[in-house]
C-alpha cells in the first residue's frame, strides 16, 4: 500500500521546512487559487496530479496540527504557513510539550473521572516553583547520609530526581516503572541512591501534585501519554479535530510524540515530517531521534540534497571530522579557517573582540553576519565581549541570555521596596540595598534632540555617592519595621543638593503612603504594589530598554504565578504562618538566582537586530540561524564533546531502543564522538565564508586545554596571535 504521508530527510539548511510548507499547500483543495498557483509555480504543472482527490484538505473540515521543536521555530513556521495560504486555513502551531499541556487542560474533566481527582481547575507549576515545593515535601527524607551517597547538594539532587520523572514521561514510561528501569540500568553501581527510594519519592510527589491540581511538565506528559492517548473518547475528539499533521525537526521530539503521530495516521490523517540526521540538539534532554526515525516506515521518504552551496559544509566537514576522529592524520585546513591563539583566556577574549571590531570597521563583514559560538558562556566572557564591542559602537545580541532576575538592579530595588513597605522583612534589607533602591527609583528622563535611543535618555536624580550618604545617615535597620528618616536627619543635608533631596522626599512620601494603605489592607497583594512602583518610578510614560522591560515583565509574571500557587495550597491545607512569610520566601527564591528573565515573547517585536550574535552551541543550533563568519570560542575546551548542554542524569536509560540498558564508558565515548560529528556538520552548514577557531592554552581555572577540537587548531595555516593582531 502506497503511503500518502511524507518523511523528509535532509541536513541543516537543505530546505526541509520549505518542503513541509510546499507539501501543505499541495494538500489544499484545488479550488484554492492561491494554493493552485503556489503548486504550479513549484512544479510547472497546473494540477498536482500525484495527490489523490480525497487527500485535498477542505477549509470546512478539521484543521491541521503543526508542530515545531521549540517556541521560536514554532512562531516562524506558523507565520510562514499563514503567509503561504493567506491565512485561509485553520492551523494550530505548537511545540510538542505545549500541545500536551493544552490537551491535558482541555480534557481535564475526562482525567478527573478516570483518575478520581478532585474537581478543581489545574495550575501549571514553573520549574523553579516545582523544585521549591518538591524540596519541602522530600526534605524529611533527604538527610545528610542520603546527600553524602548522592554526592551532590540538596538542590541538585532534587532537580536530578525531578528530571527522572520528566525523562520517563517523555519516553512513555509509567512512573511506577521507573524503579525497574533504573535498577536494570544502574546495575551494581553503589555510588547512586536506591532506585526504589527514588521512585517512591516521585510517586509521592506526583500524587501530592494531583491532589492539589498542580501540573509539571513531567506530570503533564505522563497524563497525556498514559491516560489521554489511550482513552477512546479522547481519540475520537482528536481525530475529528485534525485531518493532517506537519512536524518540523522531529529529531528533537520526545518518544511520546511518535505515539501521537501513529494514532493520527491510524485514524486516516495524513502527515509530513522533517528529520535531520545531523540534528538531535536535545538528545540527552528528553529527545529520542532514533525512535522517531522509525516513523519513516509509514511514509514516503524524500531525501533532500546537502547544505546550500554557499555554506562551508561541503568543503570542510569531511576534513574536520577526519582530523577530530583520527588526530594522527596530517592535514592542513584551507585559508578560510583561521585560528586566534593566546596563552590566557583573558587575552583570547580581548583579541577575539578586537578581530571582530576591526573586520566590521573595515567593512569586511556586517555585525549581523557574525556569530560567536562557545560550548559555555560564563559571565566574565559574556561581559568582556559585549563591553569591548559596544565601546566600538557594535551592538551584540545574546541568544536566550538567561541571567538570573536578581542580577538586574531594577529587580533588586523593587524587592528592597517590598521589604520597606511590608512588616517583618527587615532582615532582608541592608544599607547597600537601600542606596541602590534610591538610585534606581530616582530615574529621570532626558530627551536630547534627535535622540531615539532610550538607553541614552535615562539618568537618575540621586547618584550613587549621594545615595550612599542618605543610606548611611537616614536608614534605620529593624527586623520588623526598617525605616527611612527625612533627609534633615543628616546634619550636612545641604550637600545632597536640591534635585536629589526632592527625589528622595518623593520616594519617602510614596513609601509612607503605601505603608498606610497596607495597614488598612488597601493593597490587594504584593503584585499590586510592584505594579504601582513600576508605574510611578520606572515606567512614567517612557520607553524602557528591552532588557529592562523583559526583566520587569518576568518579575510580575513570576510573582503572579507564585501567589496563585500559594493561594491554591492554602485552600487545600491552610497553614499557620506569619502574614508575610510568602513574601519572604518569594524574595529568597529570587535571590537564589533560579528565575531568569525570559518572558513571553522572548524576543523584541520587529525585524532582526543588526548585531553580532553571541550564543552557546546549544542555543545557536536550537535557533537554526546561519551567518557568514563564525568565531568558535574556547576551541580547546573539552565541553565541545558535550554539545554545550549537560545530559540529564539517567537520560540514556529512557531511550526507547535501549530502555533500561546499562550505560558504559564505551557507550559514553561513542556518544561523544557522534555528538561532536553532528555539531561540526551542523555548524559548518550554517556558516558561509570564514571560521575562526579561538583557542587559549589555559582555561579560566589555569588548566591546560586539551579538548577534541585541538587538532583543528593545530591544522590551521592562518594563525592570528598576540604579535600580529591589528
Amino acid at each position: 500500500m502506497v503511503s500518502h504521508s511524507v518523511w523528509i530527510v535532509g541536513t541543516s539548511r537543505s530546505g526541509k521546512t520549505a518542503r513541509l510548507v510546499e507539501q501543505f499547500c499541495n494538500w489544499l483543495e484545488p479550488e484554492n487559487k492561491y494554493a493552485e498557483s503556489f503548486y504550479t509555480k513549484k512544479t510547472g504543472r497546473k494540477k498536482s496530479g500525484h495527490v489523490p482527490e480525497f487527500l485535498y484538505l477542505k477549509q470546512t473540515e478539521p484543521g491541521v496540527l503543526v508542530l515545531a521543536a521549540n517556541d521560536d521555530n514554532r512562531r516562524e513556521l506558523g507565520d510562514i504557513i499563514v503567509t503561504s495560504t493567506l491565512g485561509k486555513y485553520p492551523v494550530r502551531a505548537k511545540t510538542p510539550l505545549g500541545f500536551f499541556q493544552d490537551e491535558v487542560i482541555l480534557f481535564w474533566p475526562l482525567l478527573i473521572n478516570s483518575l478520581n481527582l478532585k474537581a478543581q481547575f489545574p495550575v501549571r507549576l514553573r520549574p523553579e516553583t516545582e523544585q521549591e515545593l518538591a524540596t519541602k515535601l522530600w526534605r524529611p527524607q533527604l538527610d545528610e547520609e542520603i546527600l553524602r551517597i548522592a554526592g551532590v547538594n540538596e538542590s541538585r539532587l532534587v532537580r536530578r530526581i525531578l528530571d527522572l520523572l520528566q525523562l520517563a514521561a517523555y519516553s512513555g514510561t509509567p512512573c511506577e516503572d521507573i524503579a525497574q528501569i533504573l535498577a536494570k540500568g544502574l546495575g551494581e553501581n553503589t555510588t547512586t541512591l536506591e532506585p526504589e527510594f527514588l521512585a517512591s519519592l516521585l510517586l509521592d510527589w506526583r500524587n501530592w501534585c494531583l491532589e492539589r491540581g498542580l501540573l509539571t511538565y513531567g506530570i503533564i506528559t505522563e497524563l497525556y501519554s498514559q491516560y489521554l492517548l489511550s482513552d477512546r473518547n479522547y481519540q475520537q475528539h482528536l481525530t475529528k479535530r485534525y485531518q493532517a499533521v506537519l512536524a518540523d525537526d522531529v529529531d528533537d521530539y520526545p518518544s511520546v510524540a511518535r505515539l501521537l503521530f501513529e494514532l493520527l495516521l491510524d485514524q486516516g490523517a495524513i502527515g509530513a515530517f522533517s528529520y535531520n540526521p545531523d540534528g538531535a540538539v536535545r538528545l540527552g534532554l528528553g529527545a529520542d531521534p532514533n525512535y522517531l526515525e522509525g516513523l519513516a516506515e509509514r511514509c514516503r521518504v524524500e531525501i533532500l540534497t546537502g547544505p546550500p552551496p554557499e555554506s562551508l559544509g561541503e568543503q570542510l566537514t569531511k576534513q574536520m571530522v577526519e582530523l577530530v576522529t583520527e588526530p594522527m592524520i596530517l592535514l592542513s585546513l584551507p585559508e578560510i579557517v583561521h585560528s586566534i591563539q593566546t596563552t590566557s583566556r583573558a587575552q583570547l577574549l580581548r583579541q577575539t573582540a578586537e578581530v571582530i571590531a576591526n573586520a566590521i570597521q573595515s567593512r569586511q563583514v556586517q555585525p549581523e553576519q557574525v556569530a560567536i559560538i562557545a560550548p559555555g558562556l560564563d559571565a566574565i566572557a559574556r561581559y568582556t565581549l559585549v563591553e569591548i564591542l559596544i565601546k566600538q559602537n557594535i551592538p551584540v545580541e545574546s541568544l536566550n541570555d538567561q541571567r538570573p532576575l536578581i542580577s538586574s538592579p531594577v529587580i533588586r530595588a523593587l524587592l528592597t521596596m517590598l521589604a520597606l513597605v511590608y512588616p517583618g522583612l527587615g532582615r532582608l534589607v541592608d544599607r547597600d540595598a537601600v542606596a541602590e533602591m534610591l538610585v534606581v527609583l530616582s530615574r529621570k528622563q532626558q530627551l536630547p534632540e534627535n535622540s531615539t535611543d532610550a538607553m541614552n535618555r535615562v539618568s537618575t536624580n540621586i547618584d550613587p555617592v549621594r545615595a550612599g550618604l542618605i543610606a548611611d545617615y537616614c536608614f534605620v535597620p529593624h527586623p520588623d519595621r526598617p525605616n527611612l528618616l527625612p533627609v534633615s536627619a543628616f546634619e550636612r543635608w545641604d550637600r545632597i543638593g536640591y534635585a536629589a533631596t526632592t527625589a528622595y522626599n518623593d520616594i519617602l512620601q510614596w513609601l509612607e503612603q503605601q505603608r498606610s494603605q497596607q495597614e488598612l489592607r488597601l493593597i490587594p497583594s504584593p503584585i499590586s504594589l510592584l505594579d504601582r512602583a513600576i508605574q510611578r518610578f520606572l515606567w512614567n510614560g517612557s520607553n524602557l530598554p528591552y532588557e529592562q522591560l523583559a526583566a520587569l515583565r518576568e518579575l510580575l509574571e513570576t510573582a503572579q504565578h507564585y501567589w496563585e500557587i500559594d493561594t491554591r495550597l492554602r485552600q487545600i491545607a491552610p497553614v499557620e504562618t506569619t502574614p508575610h512569610t510568602t513574601i519572604i520566601e518569594f524574595i529568597q527564591l529570587l535571590r537564589r538566582g533560579t528565575i531568569t528573565a525570559n518572558p513571553y515573547p522572548v524576543r523584541p517585536i520587529g525585524g532582526a537586530r543588526k548585531a553580532v550574535t553571541l550564543a552557546t552551541i546549544f542555543q545557536y543550533r536550537s535557533s537554526r540561524r546561519s551567518h557568514q563568519w563564525h568565531f568558535w570560542l574556547d576551541a580547546g575546551s573539552p565541553l565541545w564533546a558535550k554539545g554545550g548542554a549537560a545530559t540529564l542524569f539517567g537520560a540514556p536509560f529512557f531511550l526507547r531502543d535501549r530502555l533500561g540498558e546499562p550505560w558504559t564508558a564505551e557507550d559514553e565515548k561513542l556518544a561523544e564522538e557522534q555528538r561532536l560529528r553532528r555539531i561540526l556538520t551542523d555548524l559548518l552548514s550554517r556558516v558561509s565564508e570564514r571560521v575562526y577557531l579561538c583557542h587559549s592554552d589555559l582555561a579560566v581555572n589555569g588548566q591546560e586545554q586539551l579538548g577534541p577540537l585541538l587538532p583543528l587548531v593545530n591544522a590551521c595555516v592562518t594563525v592570528i596571535s598576540e604579535a600580529n593582531v591589528n
